[in-house]
């Protein structure tokens, strides 16, 4: 359970960003996205209920392990393609894809998390917003940016899989900006030259020639050299064997979660109905 309180929501200009995100998590239904359970409102806070997801995020994953095999990696990516195919389907780019942001489900199959970045396209949008290191160049920019950032990020995080860290890093936001925009990547001997080409063709500046972003959209991704052997219908039927499949005791284990301290939860107070009005669709 989300629970917000509608005064913090309001002091940080979050309002239609929290509104917005409901609304698409409402629309939404496709094995690899995160379900909305149910979600209420009372006189103070918003509560927003998902399902449970027991193992853990992919980065606890890949950090323990290091880096994932040519097959653990290609398992992960094709069921972020698809959920990406459906999103970008009902003009919705997602905008936060990272290790972070993909929950490993009981059955070893992913969950993506977190849509308070997600946004409904009419054209380009122009906000700043993502994790530096998966920043595609165009949204540093301020060009305006579309679907296509979401195929970047893929790239970045096949590579992140591959290799064990991300290809632009830097100590500071400003340096990782500047590697993206110069675009030099390295690439450590064990990738294999198909695993390349995929991860560079999603790693075009040039966005009009970006795969997953041309005419045929995510076919052309689909249809890549890497995925060559997967049958696109077992992945959404998750025929496929998981790589991952997590210890866990029940549906409701929480040990691949940390524990967080809840002292320094306060009740919020409650609000007068000029300001409850802002939240009336929700």
């Amino acid at each position: 359970m989300k629970i917000l309180a509608m005064t913090d929501v309001i002091r940080l200009k979050q309002v239609e960003h929290v509104k917005n995100e409901k609304s698409i998590l409402s629309e939404i239904d496709h094995p690899f996205l995160l379900n909305l359970e149910w979600s209420t409102k009372d006189n103070c806070c918003l509560y927003i209920i998902f399902e449970y997801v027991c193992g853990g995020e992919l980065f606890t994953y890949l950090r323990n392990a290091g880096r994932f095999n040519t097959e653990t990696s290609m398992f992960f990516a094709a069921e972020i393609v698809l959920a990406f195919e459906y999103l970008h389907s009902l003009q919705i780019v997602y905008r936060d894809l990272k290790p972070e942001n993909v929950l490993i489900g009981r059955d070893g199959h992913v969950k993506i998390t977190d849509f308070g970045f997600a946004k409904k396209l009419k054209d380009r949008t122009w906000t700043l917003c993502g994790t530096p290191e998966y920043l595609a160049p165009e949204i540093i920019q301020s060009k305006g940016h579309n679907k296509a950032v979401d195929w970047w990020a893929l790239g970045i995080l096949i590579y992140e899989m591959l290799v064990g860290y991300p290809p632009f890093y830097d100590e500071n936001p400003f340096g990782i900006y500047e590697k993206i925009l110069g675009g030099k990547i390295d690439w450590p001997r064990h990738i294999d030259p198909i695993a390349k080409d995929l991860i560079k063709k999603l790693l075009t500046h040039d966005r009009t020639k970006r795969l997953g972003n041309m005419k045929n959209g995510a076919n052309d991704v689909k249809r890549h050299r890497w995925f060559k052997n997967l049958v696109w219908l077992d992945v959404y039927h998750k025929l496929l064997k998981a790589p991952i499949v997590p210890e866990v005791q029940s549906e409701g284990d929480t040990t691949h979660f940390d524990d967080y301290p809840e002292k320094d939860w306060k009740p919020a107070r409650s609000l007068d109905q000029s300001e409850l009005q802002l939240f009336i669709d929700f």
